[in-house]
């Protein structure tokens, strides 16, 4: 019979508490704050599992087809969430790329 393999521990579970706290990355459904030379903006991560309704992304003018994970995003100021919009991931990451006459959101 073989000895038995030890299994390769993964960084968060080692014993002597190094990398004990696992870093909390991009979780859907977490707002957080993004600062950008067209200012402050709340960007939150959406599963896009919910049926029912499709959102026309401001950066492409095309459609988010539903059960599409995208970014919805609003202004960091009071009263911002009445401008919140839906982006695909990608148009919201190259917004800063688009050319004149497109509208800030």
């Amino acid at each position: 019979m073989s000895p038995r393999r030890a299994r390769r521990l993964d960084p968060f579970e080692r014993p002597d508490g190094r990398g004990a706290a696992r870093p909390v990355t991009s979780v859907p459904g977490v707002d957080r704050v993004e600062s950008a030379p067209d200012g402050d903006w709340v960007v939150r991560n959406v599963a896009g599992a919910a049926l029912g309704k499709s959102y026309r992304c401001p950066g492409c003018e095309q459609e988010i087809r539903q059960g599409l994970p995208h970014v919805v995003s609003w202004p960091a100021w009071p009263g911002g969430e009445e401008e919140r919009r839906h982006w695909h991931t990608a148009c919201w990451r190259n917004r800063a790329n688009r050319g004149p006459g497109r509208s800030r959101y």
